[in-house]
């Protein structure tokens, strides 16, 4: 019998306790941290840009061209476009709940470059990008102005060129999306002047593609060189345009009679922003920020305290008038669910603690069960942490309902060890042995009906599944833990610290008074009048079996029409 042999060698029963213990703080350390588990199904999107085209143009050009090549991907559900009038173009790709998002997007990618011969110039020259869905940003970090020095461009290319890259690399960071622009060269062109030197758009595009190049310049004295060539250099050649005026001086047309029409004389040119498509302010100010978005399986609060960090330590070397503010940051309802979440359960176990030593009146009774309940619970955070769960608001909620249920078997084995010593006058080891050969096929059975109950939901399909597998999964393990501490470290836990009674037989425990006065004297009365009352009921309930048949039919009647009554939803709100 397992039990025995722990029985018996109680300091290895008490370092197996104390590995499991070890390795669920470890766990803990590690596991990530979210309010929910993630409940949509994968998505991939695939974003293309159309520079100048109408919704119309885009759904004929782009859209219906991609999705006529999205097929026969595995596991595909469904997908969506949406096609905007600044001729950007986002067709969502759904796919199984469960699916391997890497897999997908490699699919995706693969079918997309099928589809790309077929798209316009532009579209290509802009660039198809595939990507996997994000959630919900978890942080903002903004940058604004505080004296009137920078406008929104301005603190957009500063954010963009020296706090975006250093923290996208930053552990648990899946993507980030920008809420500014960077510098670029603003040509603005007049229609009517164009119109006078009989020039067009096109003409003023291909001039400054022509002239503004990158050029290799070549290099000096490479082979084959004349004799006694000693010096090999490289020619570095100023080819590309910085500066307005370097762009305003670009070449349009040239006249028969030596006249020049160049760039700065049918346009403003202007260094601005790169896009125009939103603006951002905070409190008023300028402003500019970028999203945080989390890798699939990151800590939420842990990438949140690193993003900040980082910045933080950037922001020692921004300009003047610039300031640093972090505008949303959802990981506070993360922190606070999670908090209360584990107020409840520290309220839970003191609660269970403080009903068993009411009842067991016993310290040395009662410390048993005390000492299984974290056992268990740092396991099941270990198991957590090997079939790759997060600690979040459903998994907690496991383990609170899972707190009632893992005490019971160790009070069982408990209680009838103490029978056994009254009854019998053995000595702790010898009543815990006799007690583990009665009730270990009893402790057995109720795990595994428990595991049998709810075991079930962790196979559910879709979004439920998402939803309860965690759930199910969580407090399964912890009632498979209970039983395993029940037959491990409880018995050798009785037979250490439980104490004989002082009269052979029958008799209380060395421990307890057996006429109690005070408190416990006044509940161990009034208890044992209920019982009475309860055994009177009971007797009374079993000579009248009709009408005890007709009430239980009408209570389950009641609940069937209350059951089909109740409104029904996914969540709630």
């Amino acid at each position: 019998m397992i039990s025995r042999f722990f029985i018996e060698r109680p300091l290895f029963a008490w370092m197996v306790a104390l590995g499991v213990m070890v390795g669920g703080v470890l766990a803990i350390m590690t596991l990530p941290i979210a309010q929910y588990p993630t409940i949509a199904p994968p998505a991939v999107t695939i974003t293309a840009t159309y520079p100048g085209a109408s919704a119309a143009t885009l759904e004929s050009a782009v859209t219906q061209v991609i999705e006529q090549q999205i097929k026969g991907i595995d596991h595909l559900l469904y997908f969506a476009s949406t096609g905007a009038s600044n001729g950007v173009v986002t067709i969502t790709v759904t796919f199984d709940a469960g699916t391997n998002a890497d897999i997908a997007q490699v699919q995706v990618q693969n079918k997309l470059t099928q589809a790309t011969p077929s798209l316009p110039t532009e579209v290509q020259a802009q660039g198809l990008v595939v990507a996997k869905a994000e959630s919900d940003s978890i942080l903002v970090v903004s940058l604004y102005d505080t004296d009137g020095r920078h406008d929104s461009t301005d603190l957009g290319d500063y954010l963009t060129s020296n706090l975006l890259d250093p923290v996208s690399r930053l552990p648990g960071v899946g993507d980030t999306q920008t809420f500014g622009a960077q510098y670029a060269m603003r040509i603005w062109l007049d229609p009517y002047k164009l119109n006078n030197y009989k020039l067009m758009a096109s003409d003023v595009s291909a001039a400054v593609l022509a002239q503004n190049v990158q050029v290799p310049a070549g290099e000096l004295g490479a082979r084959p060189a004349v004799a006694g060539q000693e010096l090999d250099a490289t020619v570095n050649g100023q080819s590309r345009l910085h500066t307005p005026d370097q762009f305003k001086a670009i070449i349009l047309k040239t006249g028969s009679d030596g006249s020049i029409v160049r760039l700065g004389d049918v346009a403003r040119v202007e260094i601005g922003g790169d896009t125009y498509n939103n603006l951002a302010r905070l409190n008023g100010h300028p402003a500019a920020g970028f999203a945080i978005k989390l890798a699939a399986g990151a800590n939420a609060l842990k990438t949140v305290n690193l993003v900040k960090a980082q910045v933080t330590a950037l922001s020692a070397r921004f300009p003047p008038g610039i300031a640093l503010a972090f505008p949303v940051d959802n990981s506070s309802f993360i922190k606070l669910s999670i908090q209360d979440v584990v107020s409840t359960l520290i309220i839970a176990i003191i609660l269970v603690v403080a009903v068993m030593f009411l009842f067991l009146q016993n310290w040395r009774a009662t410390l048993i069960p005390a000492i299984a309940v974290p056992v268990v619970l740092l396991g099941t955070f270990g198991i957590l942490s090997i079939v790759g769960f997060s600690i979040n608001v459903l998994t907690l909620f496991a383990m609170v309902l899972a707190i009632g249920l893992l005490v019971d078997d160790a009070i069982v084995v408990v209680e009838n060890v103490q029978r056994i010593m009254d009854e019998e006058g053995l000595s702790p080891k010898e009543a815990t042995i006799n007690s583990m050969n009665e009730i270990t096929g009893a402790l057995v059975g109720i795990g595994t009906v428990l595991t049998a109950v709810l075991l079930p939901m962790a196979f559910f399909g879709g979004s439920s599944g998402a939803i309860y597998r965690q759930f199910s999964f969580t407090i399964v393990s912890a009632v498979v833990l209970s039983v395993a501490v029940a037959l491990i470290l409880t018995p050798a836990l009785c037979a250490t610290l439980l104490r004989p009674s002082k009269k052979s037989g029958a008799g209380a425990p060395a421990d307890a008074t057996p006429a109690r006065g005070g408190f416990f004297g006044w509940f161990n009365k009034t208890f044992d009048r209920n019982i009475e009352r309860y055994d009177g009921a009971l007797r009374r309930i079993v000579k009248a079996p009709v009408i005890a048949s007709v009430v239980y039919l009408a209570v389950v009647g009641a609940m069937v029409l209350l059951f089909v009554r109740l409104p029904s939803g996914f969540l709630p709100e």
